[in-house]
Protein backbone atom coordinates (compact mmCIF):
# COMPACT_ATOMS: atom_id res chain seq x y z
CA UNK A 1 0.00 0.00 0.00
CA UNK A 2 1.34 3.75 -0.74
CA UNK A 3 2.45 5.50 2.68
CA UNK A 4 3.75 8.91 2.56
CA UNK A 5 8.19 8.19 3.54
CA UNK A 6 8.82 11.84 4.84
CA UNK A 7 7.04 14.05 7.30
CA UNK A 8 6.29 16.84 5.15
CA UNK A 9 4.19 14.66 2.77
CA UNK A 10 2.13 13.14 6.00
CA UNK A 11 1.50 16.63 7.22
CA UNK A 12 0.07 17.85 4.12
CA UNK A 13 -1.93 14.99 4.15
CA UNK A 14 -3.10 15.83 7.21
CA UNK A 15 -3.95 19.60 5.62
CA UNK A 16 -6.23 17.63 3.19
CA UNK A 17 -8.31 15.69 5.33
CA UNK A 18 -9.11 19.46 7.62
CA UNK A 19 -9.69 21.01 4.04
CA UNK A 20 -11.73 18.16 2.98
CA UNK A 21 -13.57 17.76 6.41
CA UNK A 22 -14.33 21.67 6.14
CA UNK A 23 -15.55 21.99 2.46
CA UNK A 24 -17.84 18.80 2.21
CA UNK A 25 -21.11 20.17 3.76
CA UNK A 26 -20.69 23.01 0.62
CA UNK A 27 -22.79 20.23 -1.38
CA UNK A 28 -25.56 20.20 1.38
CA UNK A 29 -25.93 23.53 0.89
CA UNK A 30 -25.66 23.64 -3.16
CA UNK A 31 -28.80 21.06 -3.05
CA UNK A 32 -30.84 23.68 -1.66
CA UNK A 33 -34.04 22.43 0.31
CA UNK A 34 -33.47 19.04 -0.08
CA UNK A 35 -33.81 17.38 3.76
CA UNK A 36 -30.60 16.52 4.84
CA UNK A 37 -32.13 12.84 5.82
CA UNK A 38 -32.49 12.53 1.83
CA UNK A 39 -29.41 14.02 1.45
CA UNK A 40 -27.32 11.51 3.34
CA UNK A 41 -28.40 8.56 1.24
CA UNK A 42 -26.68 9.60 -1.38
CA UNK A 43 -23.48 10.95 0.70
CA UNK A 44 -23.21 7.18 2.17
CA UNK A 45 -22.55 6.06 -1.24
CA UNK A 46 -20.37 8.52 -1.67
CA UNK A 47 -18.37 7.40 1.04
CA UNK A 48 -18.39 4.23 0.08
CA UNK A 49 -17.31 4.43 -3.77
CA UNK A 50 -14.49 6.65 -2.89
CA UNK A 51 -13.13 4.15 0.15
CA UNK A 52 -13.62 1.38 -2.43
CA UNK A 53 -11.83 3.12 -4.78
CA UNK A 54 -9.15 3.87 -2.77
CA UNK A 55 -8.62 0.71 -1.49
CA UNK A 56 -8.10 -0.79 -4.80
CA UNK A 57 -5.56 1.64 -6.09
CA UNK A 58 -3.36 3.26 -3.32
CA UNK A 59 -4.14 0.57 -0.75
CA UNK A 60 -2.86 -2.43 -3.48
CA UNK A 61 0.31 -0.65 -4.83
CA UNK A 62 3.21 -1.93 -3.12
CA UNK A 63 4.95 0.38 -0.40
CA UNK A 64 7.11 0.42 2.87
CA UNK A 65 7.23 -2.68 4.84
CA UNK A 66 9.33 -1.73 7.45
CA UNK A 67 9.02 0.96 10.64
CA UNK A 68 5.37 1.06 9.95
CA UNK A 69 2.86 2.27 12.85
CA UNK A 70 0.90 -0.87 10.96
CA UNK A 71 0.30 -3.92 8.94
CA UNK A 72 2.59 -2.99 4.88
CA UNK A 73 0.22 -5.60 3.65
CA UNK A 74 -1.81 -4.76 0.15
CA UNK A 75 -5.47 -4.47 0.97
CA UNK A 76 -6.69 -7.45 0.02
CA UNK A 77 -4.33 -9.50 1.70
CA UNK A 78 -5.01 -7.25 4.86
CA UNK A 79 -8.22 -8.25 4.93
CA UNK A 80 -7.58 -11.94 4.80
CA UNK A 81 -4.91 -11.92 7.69
CA UNK A 82 -6.44 -9.16 9.99
CA UNK A 83 -8.45 -10.82 13.12
CA UNK A 84 -11.93 -10.06 13.49
CA UNK A 85 -11.99 -7.93 16.75
CA UNK A 86 -9.81 -5.18 14.31
CA UNK A 87 -12.25 -5.10 11.44
CA UNK A 88 -15.23 -4.66 13.94
CA UNK A 89 -13.72 -1.51 15.41
CA UNK A 90 -13.46 -0.27 12.44
CA UNK A 91 -17.16 -1.24 11.70
CA UNK A 92 -18.08 0.22 14.49
CA UNK A 93 -16.56 2.82 14.09
CA UNK A 94 -18.24 4.06 10.69
CA UNK A 95 -21.33 3.50 12.65
CA UNK A 96 -20.69 5.65 15.33
CA UNK A 97 -19.13 8.35 13.50
CA UNK A 98 -22.17 8.32 10.91
CA UNK A 99 -24.75 8.81 14.01
CA UNK A 100 -21.82 11.24 15.69
CA UNK A 101 -22.11 13.67 11.73
CA UNK A 102 -26.53 12.99 11.44
CA UNK A 103 -26.94 14.42 15.06
CA UNK A 104 -24.77 17.78 14.02
CA UNK A 105 -26.65 18.22 11.26
CA UNK A 106 -30.08 17.96 12.71
CA UNK A 107 -28.79 19.88 15.57
CA UNK A 108 -27.51 23.05 13.16
CA UNK A 109 -31.17 22.57 11.41
CA UNK A 110 -32.33 23.11 14.60
CA UNK A 111 -30.50 26.10 16.98
CA UNK A 112 -27.77 27.07 13.58
CA UNK A 113 -24.33 26.58 13.47
CA UNK A 114 -23.43 29.33 16.06
CA UNK A 115 -24.46 26.33 18.39
CA UNK A 116 -24.17 23.09 17.19
CA UNK A 117 -20.69 23.29 15.59
CA UNK A 118 -18.92 25.09 18.55
CA UNK A 119 -20.21 22.98 21.22
CA UNK A 120 -20.29 19.40 18.99
CA UNK A 121 -16.70 19.86 17.19
CA UNK A 122 -15.05 21.20 20.40
CA UNK A 123 -16.29 18.20 22.69
CA UNK A 124 -15.12 15.98 19.91
CA UNK A 125 -11.53 17.71 19.93
CA UNK A 126 -11.12 17.16 23.47
CA UNK A 127 -12.66 13.76 23.80
CA UNK A 128 -11.10 12.50 20.13
CA UNK A 129 -7.50 14.36 21.09
CA UNK A 130 -6.96 12.99 24.79
CA UNK A 131 -7.96 9.16 23.92
CA UNK A 132 -5.62 9.21 20.64
CA UNK A 133 -2.69 10.44 22.79
CA UNK A 134 -3.55 8.04 25.76
CA UNK A 135 -3.73 4.88 23.21
CA UNK A 136 -0.99 5.97 21.23
CA UNK A 137 1.15 8.78 22.30
CA UNK A 138 3.37 10.32 20.10
CA UNK A 139 4.96 14.05 19.68
CA UNK A 140 5.13 15.89 22.25
CA UNK A 141 1.89 16.34 24.64
CA UNK A 142 3.22 19.78 25.75
CA UNK A 143 2.49 20.85 21.88
CA UNK A 144 -0.53 18.77 21.56
CA UNK A 145 -2.32 19.63 23.95
CA UNK A 146 -1.61 23.27 23.49
CA UNK A 147 -2.16 23.39 20.37
CA UNK A 148 -5.60 21.29 21.05
CA UNK A 149 -6.50 24.13 23.58
CA UNK A 150 -5.71 27.12 21.38
CA UNK A 151 -8.02 25.51 18.47
CA UNK A 152 -10.47 25.18 21.14
CA UNK A 153 -11.04 28.66 22.09
CA UNK A 154 -10.57 29.11 17.88
CA UNK A 155 -14.17 27.35 18.09
CA UNK A 156 -15.59 29.55 20.87
CA UNK A 157 -13.95 32.16 19.13
CA UNK A 158 -16.52 31.31 16.41
CA UNK A 159 -19.26 30.68 18.38
CA UNK A 160 -18.82 34.13 19.64
CA UNK A 161 -18.92 35.69 16.36
CA UNK A 162 -21.84 33.99 15.15
CA UNK A 163 -23.94 34.37 18.38
CA UNK A 164 -23.19 38.37 17.99
CA UNK A 165 -23.97 38.24 14.21
CA UNK A 166 -27.24 36.62 14.33
CA UNK A 167 -27.99 39.17 17.06
CA UNK A 168 -27.06 42.12 15.28
CA UNK A 169 -29.24 40.59 12.42
CA UNK A 170 -32.21 39.25 14.77
CA UNK A 171 -35.76 41.22 13.73
CA UNK A 172 -37.23 43.69 15.82
CA UNK A 173 -40.94 42.92 16.64
CA UNK A 174 -43.31 45.17 17.89
CA UNK A 175 -45.62 44.86 20.40
CA UNK A 176 -49.27 45.11 19.92
CA UNK A 177 -49.51 47.98 22.46
CA UNK A 178 -46.85 49.89 20.74
CA UNK A 179 -47.92 49.64 17.15
CA UNK A 180 -51.01 51.51 17.77
CA UNK A 181 -48.90 54.41 19.39
CA UNK A 182 -47.42 56.61 16.27
CA UNK A 183 -43.43 56.93 16.39
CA UNK A 184 -43.28 54.18 19.64
CA UNK A 185 -39.92 52.09 19.36
CA UNK A 186 -40.21 48.75 18.34
CA UNK A 187 -38.79 46.30 21.00
CA UNK A 188 -37.55 42.59 20.55
CA UNK A 189 -39.35 39.90 21.56
CA UNK A 190 -38.38 36.48 20.99
CA UNK A 191 -41.15 33.74 20.81
CA UNK A 192 -41.08 31.36 24.66
CA UNK A 193 -40.87 28.16 21.58
CA UNK A 194 -37.60 29.72 19.74
CA UNK A 195 -36.22 30.76 23.03
CA UNK A 196 -36.41 27.41 25.09
CA UNK A 197 -37.43 24.32 22.68
CA UNK A 198 -34.78 25.14 20.04
CA UNK A 199 -31.77 26.31 21.97
CA UNK A 200 -31.87 23.63 24.39
CA UNK A 201 -32.38 20.75 21.48
CA UNK A 202 -29.98 22.05 19.68
CA UNK A 203 -27.31 21.84 22.99
CA UNK A 204 -28.69 18.17 23.91
CA UNK A 205 -28.05 16.92 19.91
CA UNK A 206 -24.69 18.85 19.86
CA UNK A 207 -23.38 17.40 22.60
CA UNK A 208 -24.29 13.80 21.73
CA UNK A 209 -23.12 14.19 18.49
CA UNK A 210 -19.44 15.58 20.34
CA UNK A 211 -19.23 12.55 22.31
CA UNK A 212 -19.86 10.17 19.39
CA UNK A 213 -17.61 11.89 17.08
CA UNK A 214 -14.98 12.28 19.56
CA UNK A 215 -14.81 8.13 19.92
CA UNK A 216 -14.81 6.96 16.35
CA UNK A 217 -11.11 7.90 15.72
CA UNK A 218 -9.69 6.28 18.86
CA UNK A 219 -11.76 2.98 17.44
CA UNK A 220 -10.09 3.51 14.13
CA UNK A 221 -6.46 3.27 15.98
CA UNK A 222 -7.40 0.26 17.79
CA UNK A 223 -8.35 -1.28 14.95
CA UNK A 224 -4.36 -1.02 13.71
CA UNK A 225 -3.16 -1.97 16.33
CA UNK A 226 -1.22 -5.13 16.99
CA UNK A 227 0.21 -7.16 13.69
CA UNK A 228 -3.17 -8.90 13.12
CA UNK A 229 -4.57 -5.24 12.12
CA UNK A 230 -5.52 -3.19 9.98
CA UNK A 231 -3.91 -0.82 7.38
CA UNK A 232 -5.69 2.70 6.79
CA UNK A 233 -7.02 1.69 3.40
CA UNK A 234 -8.44 -1.91 5.28
CA UNK A 235 -9.85 0.27 7.85
CA UNK A 236 -11.25 3.22 5.55
CA UNK A 237 -12.78 0.94 3.33
CA UNK A 238 -14.75 -1.09 6.59
CA UNK A 239 -15.18 2.19 8.40
CA UNK A 240 -17.20 3.92 4.93
CA UNK A 241 -19.25 -0.14 4.86
CA UNK A 242 -20.40 0.58 8.65
CA UNK A 243 -21.39 4.36 7.31
CA UNK A 244 -23.45 2.90 4.58
CA UNK A 245 -24.98 -0.08 6.28
CA UNK A 246 -25.85 2.13 9.42
CA UNK A 247 -27.73 5.46 7.36
CA UNK A 248 -30.79 3.52 6.34
CA UNK A 249 -31.17 2.47 10.11
CA UNK A 250 -30.53 6.31 11.49
CA UNK A 251 -32.55 7.72 8.46
CA UNK A 252 -35.25 5.88 8.66
CA UNK A 253 -35.50 6.84 12.24
CA UNK A 254 -35.11 10.61 11.44
CA UNK A 255 -37.47 10.60 8.43
CA UNK A 256 -40.27 9.14 10.79
CA UNK A 257 -39.51 11.35 13.76
CA UNK A 258 -37.88 14.79 12.24
CA UNK A 259 -36.21 16.67 14.27
CA UNK A 260 -37.69 19.59 12.27
CA UNK A 261 -40.38 19.73 9.52
CA UNK A 262 -42.37 17.27 7.99
CA UNK A 263 -42.09 13.48 8.51
CA UNK A 264 -40.75 11.93 4.77
CA UNK A 265 -41.11 9.01 2.78
CA UNK A 266 -38.68 6.86 0.76
CA UNK A 267 -41.28 8.43 -2.48
CA UNK A 268 -39.56 12.19 -1.35
CA UNK A 269 -36.30 10.31 -1.89
CA UNK A 270 -36.81 9.28 -5.52
CA UNK A 271 -38.39 12.84 -6.15
CA UNK A 272 -35.16 14.45 -5.65
CA UNK A 273 -33.19 15.58 -9.04
CA UNK A 274 -30.50 14.41 -10.64
CA UNK A 275 -28.69 17.07 -9.46
CA UNK A 276 -29.29 17.09 -5.58
CA UNK A 277 -28.16 13.42 -6.11
CA UNK A 278 -25.26 13.61 -7.56
CA UNK A 279 -24.47 16.40 -5.02
CA UNK A 280 -24.82 13.96 -2.35
CA UNK A 281 -22.45 11.59 -3.85
CA UNK A 282 -19.75 14.60 -4.34
CA UNK A 283 -19.98 15.26 -0.29
CA UNK A 284 -19.50 11.66 0.61
CA UNK A 285 -16.77 11.40 -2.16
CA UNK A 286 -14.80 14.46 -0.93
CA UNK A 287 -15.59 13.47 3.47
CA UNK A 288 -13.84 10.19 2.57
CA UNK A 289 -10.78 11.81 0.78
CA UNK A 290 -10.03 13.36 3.45
CA UNK A 291 -10.76 10.42 5.96
CA UNK A 292 -8.35 8.48 3.99
CA UNK A 293 -5.65 11.10 3.76
CA UNK A 294 -6.00 11.42 7.77
CA UNK A 295 -5.68 7.80 8.61
CA UNK A 296 -2.69 7.54 6.05
CA UNK A 297 -0.79 10.42 7.87
CA UNK A 298 -1.63 8.85 11.49
CA UNK A 299 0.07 5.50 9.62
CA UNK A 300 3.47 6.67 8.42
CA UNK A 301 6.58 5.10 9.58
CA UNK A 302 7.39 5.91 13.31
CA UNK A 303 10.40 8.34 12.39
CA UNK A 304 8.01 10.57 10.27
CA UNK A 305 4.77 9.64 11.93
CA UNK A 306 1.99 12.28 12.51
CA UNK A 307 0.40 10.67 15.02
CA UNK A 308 -3.24 9.66 15.73
CA UNK A 309 -3.80 12.97 18.28
CA UNK A 310 -2.14 15.33 15.81
CA UNK A 311 -3.92 14.11 13.02
CA UNK A 312 -7.15 13.79 14.29
CA UNK A 313 -6.68 17.37 15.94
CA UNK A 314 -5.68 19.00 12.58
CA UNK A 315 -8.19 17.71 10.73
CA UNK A 316 -10.94 19.01 13.38
CA UNK A 317 -9.27 22.13 12.24
CA UNK A 318 -12.32 21.97 9.63
CA UNK A 319 -13.73 24.77 11.16
CA UNK A 320 -11.70 26.94 10.39
CA UNK A 321 -12.35 25.70 6.48
CA UNK A 322 -15.83 25.77 7.17
CA UNK A 323 -15.55 29.19 8.34
CA UNK A 324 -13.92 30.47 5.66
CA UNK A 325 -16.22 29.15 2.63
CA UNK A 326 -18.94 30.90 4.93
CA UNK A 327 -17.36 34.04 4.93
CA UNK A 328 -15.93 33.74 1.14
CA UNK A 329 -18.72 32.11 -0.82
CA UNK A 330 -21.94 31.88 1.46
CA UNK A 331 -21.05 35.36 2.33
CA UNK A 332 -22.69 34.39 6.00
CA UNK A 333 -21.04 37.26 8.00
CA UNK A 334 -22.18 40.20 5.05
CA UNK A 335 -22.42 43.55 7.08
CA UNK A 336 -21.01 42.08 10.21
CA UNK A 337 -19.79 45.02 12.75
CA UNK A 338 -16.36 45.79 14.10
CA UNK A 339 -16.86 43.08 17.22
CA UNK A 340 -17.64 40.45 14.92
CA UNK A 341 -15.05 40.66 12.63
CA UNK A 342 -12.63 41.56 15.78
CA UNK A 343 -13.96 37.52 16.31
CA UNK A 344 -13.12 36.54 13.39
CA UNK A 345 -9.28 37.52 13.53
CA UNK A 346 -9.10 36.36 16.71
CA UNK A 347 -10.43 32.98 15.71
CA UNK A 348 -7.90 33.08 12.22
CA UNK A 349 -4.92 33.93 14.79
CA UNK A 350 -5.95 31.52 17.38
CA UNK A 351 -6.15 28.47 15.08
CA UNK A 352 -3.49 28.95 13.07
CA UNK A 353 -0.92 29.31 16.46
CA UNK A 354 -2.91 26.02 17.41
CA UNK A 355 -2.33 23.93 13.84
CA UNK A 356 1.62 25.72 13.98
CA UNK A 357 2.27 23.84 17.50
CA UNK A 358 0.40 20.51 16.39
CA UNK A 359 2.80 20.59 13.35
CA UNK A 360 5.54 21.21 15.27
CA UNK A 361 4.64 18.27 18.24
CA UNK A 362 6.25 15.53 16.08
CA UNK A 363 9.48 17.30 15.75
CA UNK A 364 9.73 17.59 19.29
Amino acid sequence: MMIPSTYAVALLLAVLSMVCWGSWANTLKLSGKWRFELYYFDYSIGVLIAATVAAFTFGSIDGPTTDLAGPAFSFVDNLTVASKTQMAYALAAGVIFNLANILLVAAISVAGLSVAFPVGIGLALIVGTVLNHIIRPSGNPIYVFSGMALILLAILATAMAHAAYNASKRPVVATEELKTVPGARAIQRPSAKGSKTGPLKGIMLSLAAGILMGLFYPLVELSKQSDLGLGPYAAAFLFAVGVFLSTPVFNIFFMNMPVEGAPLGMRDYFQGSGKQHLLGLLGGIIWTIGCIANFVASSTPKSVNVGPATSYAMGQGATLVSTLWGLLIWKEFAGAQGGVRTRLILMFVLFVAGLALLSLAPLR
